[in-house]
């Protein structure tokens, strides 16, 4: 039997209240519950082998907390015991030619800002590797990457995708020996191996107690103030704004906005060089370095004057009411679009098996109305999307398929698809979250 489009298991709830439970980033006593997804998979970037072990695949709840007093937000209903970031944790971005032309100007820019030539580059979090190694080979310097899931075998595979786009002409092999890789989760047992430049891209939404790993870090670096440290995470103030449910699942237990971000920044003992919005605005990013004098017993810090881009507590107050306001109505209008392509025999496919594809269906609870997932990353291939159990196809799969219309999951990639559409002579419509 076809699961139905309209009775979905996963009910959303928007209604407000608040729960006696300290702000992990900021200690304060209280948080204002305020968006809830119940049964969803704890993974949702798991490459799995087989569609039983998909469906099969652990759940827990999503219960989104704002804290009033520094505007973060977090899952509530988060539980780390869940999230063992292991090899087939699939979330490379390394196979698509936008994403490496913005990890290429990225990684120029920061080695020229910092003058980080020949200079000791760590990577908080450096998953596949596949950014370290390219600092490094751009550097000349050497690099450590601290993550439970690093492979530098697959790191390779995106350098030589950057030294085919590069007119540099990046040469893989020659990095191989100035990188090496340290399998655990960052703890300050690896204060030795900090270097010059720290970086932490993509990791810290991971991470439940925040302002504990931040602290963390500050103690690792100890006395070297010279140090300059750039974290990369997903922007919550656009997610609330645009009300982008598919990049609210379980993995991503922490939500920053650049107000809160500065403020953890400045209360673990940083001043902050620079905050931005980058990548089409999806993501935050923050170059800081330690404070000079910082006393984590003092409050010293939090006298820093803020940026301008960053917002105030009520501000990000009013983008969760406007998030509130809207989130069910476009939750809806996406189910009742999927069940009228299902009615009229449409066949919809989804582009790029990650975690926003994990997320849009299984918030939507809409498995049924799609039969179709592609991926460019060869690694997805051939597994079974968590929670869902749809196989994942090559792009060339559509050649055959032709279908009538296209999801992306994220529209930044929209003339990288179109134009392979284009060469596969697959005539479909485009439509983007």
């Amino acid at each position: 039997m076809t699961p139905s489009l309209t009775s979905s298991t996963t009910q959303t709830s928007t209604d407000r209240r608040t729960i006696q439970q300290p702000c992990p980033n900021c200690g304060h006593s209280e948080l204002q519950v305020f968006y809830e997804v119940p049964n969803i998979p704890v993974h949702s970037c798991l490459a799995l082998p087989d569609r039983e072990m998909a469906l099969s695949v652990a759940r827990g709840s999503l219960s989104l907390g704002f804290c009033p007093h520094c505007g973060f937000i977090t899952n509530t209903a988060f539980d780390e015991r869940h999230c063992d970031y292991l090899a087939n944790y699939e979330d490379q971005q390394g196979f698509s030619p936008t994403f490496n032309s913005f990890t290429g100007r990225l990684s120029t820019r920061l080695i020229e800002k910092y003058n980080l030539q020949g200079k000791r580059i760590t990577e908080i979090g450096c998953s596949k590797g596949d950014f370290l190694l390219t600092m490094c080979q751009l550097n000349q310097g050497t690099g450590i990457g601290i993550d439970p899931s690093a492979t530098i075998g697959r790191a390779l595979d995106a350098l030589k995708a950057l030294e085919a786009a590069s007119p540099e002409g990046i040469t893989p092999n020659s990095v191989t020996h100035r990188v090496s890789f340290i399998h655990d989760f960052f703890s300050e047992a690896h204060q030795d191996a900090i270097g010059e430049f720290v970086c932490c891209r993509h990791t810290l939404e991971h991470i439940g107690e925040t302002q504990t790993f931040l602290q963390t870090l500050r103690r690792a670096i100890g006395d070297r103030l010279e140090t300059v440290v750039f974290f990369e995470i997903p922007d919550m103030g656009r997610v609330l704004r645009s009300q982008a449910f598919e990049d609210i699942y379980y993995e991503h237990c922490s939500y920053f906005t650049t107000g809160s971000l500065a403020y953890l920044f400045r209360q673990c003992g940083f001043e902050i060089l620079d905050l931005y919005l980058e990548y089409g605005d999806q993501y935050l990013m923050i170059e800081a370095k330690p404070a000079a004098g910082f006393d984590e017993s003092s409050e010293a810090a939090s006298r820093q004057q803020p940026l301008a881009i960053e917002d105030t507590v009520s501000e990000i107050e009013q983008d969760i009411a406007v998030f509130t306001q809207k989130i069910e109505t476009k939750l809806a209008t996406w189910r009742q679009h999927l069940q009228e392509m299902k009615q009229a025999e449409k066949r919809v496919a989804i582009w790029a098996s990650g975690s926003k594809c994990t997320a849009f269906l299984t918030t939507l609870d809409v498995a049924g109305a799609i039969a179709c997932v592609v991926d460019i990353n060869p690694y997805r291939q051939g597994t079974f999307v968590p929670g869902v159990g749809l196989e994942v196809q090559s792009p060339q799969f559509l050649q055959d398929y032709q279908p009538d219309e296209v999801i992306l999951m994220n529209a930044i990639y929209r003339d990288e698809i179109q134009k392979m559409l284009t060469e596969m002579n697959v005539n479909t419509k485009i439509v983007t979250i």
